[in-house]
């Protein structure tokens, strides 16, 4: 069995703090982060007509019509906006945005 350096040791021992900032790094921040994207990202392709949500502005609307980039939404009595599709924060049904 070869032996090992007290060189190769001691470089082992340094490191292994910096491997450990990085593991946690990852867990803590990094893959919840995808996670949430994830999430949003499906919530974002499953929108239809009749869903009500709230933009990243606060408006609140009732989608009346949508397509790959834009969603018109009704937020009074003969008013619709159309916003872009990423502009979409979450649904105002609770139940739905825990899905």
């Amino acid at each position: 069995m070869p032996e090992v350096s007290g060189e190769f040791m001691q470089m082992i021992q340094a490191s292994w703090p910096i491997l450990l900032m990085i593991v946690i790094f990852y867990f803590v921040l990094y893959r919840p982060q995808k996670k949430e994207q994830k999430k949003r990202s499906e919530m974002l392709a499953s929108l239809k007509k009749g869903d009500r949500v709230i933009t990243i502005g606060g408006v609140h609307g009732t989608i009346t019509a949508l397509n790959d980039k834009i969603v018109t939404l009704k937020i009074a009595d003969k008013v619709e906006i159309d916003v872009t599709r990423s502009a979409v924060n979450h649904y105002q049904n609770q139940q739905k945005n825990e899905q």
